[in-house]
């Protein structure tokens, strides 16, 4: 039950269709999170766009060529979760595949660590696990 100062979520039939990324590479960025979320190519015609299909329980990608791509922060952020004690080798994992560690936050909050990362365009993204 809710009370006035409460407000409730508003009923919605809305999903997220996908997530969208500006990209100098369509094919090449498209390939890096197809190895760090998986999925698959599902159309597109691997130089102006990429759709990527959603790999189970993610949302499908879809990469289009910009030649104006800024180079800060900011352009997509996606929040990627992983187990307890698995942040460190996701980290690794992602970091083998092109990525870049930018910062950790370890103890900021109670209930969660990330490692904040930057893909091969420098778009950010986090890695994070409960904490123990």
């Amino acid at each position: 039950m809710t009370d006035a100062a409460t407000p409730s979520a508003p009923v919605s039939t809305m999903t997220i269709g996908a997530v969208n990324f500006a990209a100098a590479d369509p094919a090449t960025l498209a390939a890096f999170w197809i190895s760090v979320l998986g999925g698959e190519v599902a159309g597109g015609d691997g130089h102006d766009f990429v759709y990527v299909s959603a790999a189970p329980g993610g949302v499908p990608l879809f990469c289009h060529q910009s030649n104006d791509i800024s180079s800060g922060p900011g352009r997509i952020h996606l929040d990627l979760s992983t187990e307890t004690g698995r942040r460190e080798e996701q980290v690794e994992r992602v970091q083998a595949l092109g990525a870049v560690r930018k910062w950790d936050v370890l103890d900021e909050v109670p209930w969660v660590e990330w490692t904040t990362m930057a893909d091969p365009e420098g778009n950010l993204f986090c890695v994070s696990c409960p904490r123990t």
